[in-house]
């Protein structure tokens, strides 16, 4: 009888996951923690009972001085007949009894009460004033001893949104809610740097594995269609194959210079839109005479600071499309720049088809043009409205397209100086 084998040995469990953070201490008394909360009570609960006893304290001292004034003696008896003569009461000069000389006497101690309370009374309310105006400032140096360190995450946002995500808070102090806010802004942009630096590695690397074989195919099309011996249907396949690489060349070039340009720019020049305008137009302008058209307009000085080469890409790619997307015959194209209200402002017009206004919005979408939903002409990849608009948004403005009446578009781009 063959022996029964022994059971398997179970696998060994698994340690068992800790259930603290090692990198946080839980306090014995988190009721002691020294909150924002518990601060702020501490702090104006303390100004209340500072405030209150001076208020008390001056008071105390103004009764006791109108008490004491009040209280004096004003009248005095002269004479072996026991007159009474007063300065403050004239009445006890001329009383003819005792009867009606203390009813004067009850009447002159009212009067002189009610002078002591009258000048207690206005005493105090210029005490209260005066202590009002020092506890409004005193509070209002607490208030901004206390929210500097909002005022220090302001900043350190403001920095971020500039695409300087390096900068930490980095906030010192006692263990509130705003020092746990800090931190928490400090991991989220840790986390914002790598996932950044993550895409410009991944764009870098995209670039050179998607152009290679790209230039690889059109060296060897362009070899090919060199070769006079090659029969005529396979130049033209040679040809068609070459448009295709190109297509997908500017393709490739359009998405990434679509994700580069959504970014703020960090590194910004001096850059005069005229001039950005002349190079797109020069380059342009070999397209235009093909197609019979005119560009025209006034280019005035518009300098901003940007990324010369982002902001020729925005002027290239409206005067691309304007030359394009314009009419048969007789079309027009007119550039204009110009410094308006505190702004640098680029508009391209053109004539061409008419546009409706509810697909304006669809233009600046990638890969859409007007009435399709995908590129289907060899007039782009569809990218050059999307390029534009990221990269107007990186230098801090914005795009906006309007139809023109009578057909085309109006592309006006607005920076700041």
């Amino acid at each position: 009888m063959a022996a029964t084998p022994p059971p398997p040995a179970a696998p060994p469990a698994a340690p068992p996951k800790p259930t603290w953070d090692p990198r946080k201490t839980d306090s014995p008394f988190p009721w002691l923690r020294p909150t924002i909360r518990i601060r702020l009570t501490l702090l104006y609960g303390g100004m209340f009972l500072i405030a209150g006893i001076l208020l008390l304290s001056i008071i105390y001292l103004l009764a006791a001085q109108a008490l004491h004034e009040g209280s004096g003696q004003s009248f005095q008896v002269t004479g072996n007949n026991l007159n009474i003569t007063s300065s403050t009461c004239p009445a006890l000069n001329t009383a003819p009894d005792s009867e009606h000389l203390n009813s004067v006497l009850k009447q002159c101690e009212a009067v002189q009460r009610q002078h002591a309370l009258d000048d207690l009374l206005s005493r105090s309310l210029l005490a209260l004033l005066g202590l009002a105006v020092i506890a409004f400032a005193f509070g209002y140096a607490m208030a901004g001893r206390v929210l500097s360190p909002l005022g220090r995450i302001t900043r350190t946002a403001r920095a971020v949104a500039g695409s300087d995500l390096s900068r930490r808070i980095e906030l010192d102090g006692p263990d509130d809610e705003l020092k746990e806010l800090a931190d928490t802004f400090d991991d989220m942009l840790e986390r914002l740097q790598r996932a950044f630096t993550a895409q410009q590695r991944f764009v870098g690397n995209a670039s050179h594995e998607l152009r290679t074989p790209l230039a690889i195919n059109r060296t060897l099309l362009e070899v090919h269609l060199s070769d006079p011996g090659a029969p005529v249907e396979l130049q033209q396949l040679g040809k068609t194959l070459l448009a295709t690489n190109e297509r997908s060349e500017q393709l490739v070039e359009g998405l990434l210079l679509l994700a580069r340009s959504d970014n703020q720019i960090v590194e910004r020049k001096p850059v005069d839109l005229a001039e950005v305008a002349a190079q797109a137009i020069d380059q342009v302008h070999g397209e235009a005479e093909e197609r019979g058209v005119e560009i025209r307009g006034r280019r005035g000085p518009a300098v901003v600071q940007g990324n010369g080469v982002l902001l020729e890409r925005i002027a290239l790619n409206l005067v691309q499309n304007a030359v394009r997307y314009n009419v048969p015959e007789g079309g027009w194209v007119e550039v204009t720049t110009e410094v308006q209200h505190g702004r640098a402002v680029l508009v391209v017009s053109n004539t061409g088809p008419v546009v409706p206004a509810y697909e304006i919005d669809n233009l600046f979408e990638p890969f859409r043009r007007l009435r399709t939903e995908r590129t289907g002409s060899d007039k782009g990849v569809g990218l050059g409205l999307s390029i534009a608009r990221s990269v107007a948004r990186a230098h801090g403005g914005h795009i906006a397209a309007s139809p023109r009446e009578g057909g085309g578009l109006v592309m006006r781009v607005s920076l700041p100086i």
